[in-house]
């Protein structure tokens, strides 16, 4: 089986980290996922996205940090049943343990707005999602605050691989720096993975923008 990977966007990783043990983190293709999902809304309205939309609070969109943008979810919410249809047009959430985070039309759909978080299952709806052809990728290997960090480790990374680089995400309250390695198709990013993995790092597997 296929399988796609997901994870919790890092928000600092330390250089050194030879004492940890490898890891590469994926789910089964088939893309259901549980976990807690929150929603933003007004303090976001007219901002852009990561897929360089505006934010439209009235829309029903979504956050999340690896499924590829224009994926189309169904989100479930799991303390009622309710259910609604989204679509992956951003970045996050930036909290620990949470999975999604809802537009507030799409929150207020699963009455999540009052709440604030809730239980979720996450659907994705292979028909009305882009083709896995479309779609680009890369493997993170650390996310800092300090950009000499992140220099020094994109300067660890060039000993051995290629296509190591530096991007910025600037989040609403802090700027972040992402060191990542640039990956031909999902199975050069996953052979990259465990390459770095072997290697006592913690790869993690995303979509380019």
């Amino acid at each position: 089986m296929k399988r796609a990977w997901l994870v919790f966007l890092p928000i600092a990783l330390s250089i050194s980290l030879s004492g940890c043990r490898a890891r590469v983190h994926y789910f089964p293709e088939g893309s259901v996922q549980t976990g807690v999902a929150s929603w933003y809304g007004e303090e976001f309205h007219g901002k852009s996205t990561s897929s360089h939309e505006i934010y439209d609070m009235n829309d029903l969109t979504a956050a999340h940090n690896t499924l590829p943008l224009g994926t189309y979810v169904m989100v479930t919410n799991l303390d009622n049943g309710k259910s609604v249809t989204v679509r992956i047009n951003d970045r996050g959430p930036f909290v620990k343990n949470r999975v999604i985070d809802l537009s507030y039309a799409a929150a207020r759909a699963i009455d999540l707005v009052g709440p604030g978080t809730a239980p979720v299952k996450l659907e994705v709806l292979r028909n009305l999602s882009p083709p896995p052809a479309t779609q680009k990728f890369s493997v993170q290997v650390g996310s800092f605050v300090s950009r000499p960090n992140a220099t020094a480790l994109e300067g660890e990374l060039k000993k051995g691989f290629a296509g190591v680089y530096i991007t910025i995400y600037k989040a609403p309250t802090q700027t972040y720096f992402r060191v990542r390695i640039k990956a031909l198709t999902l199975d050069d990013a996953r052979r990259i993975a465990e390459n770095l993995a072997a290697r006592g790092y913690t790869a993690i597997v995303f979509e380019e923008q």
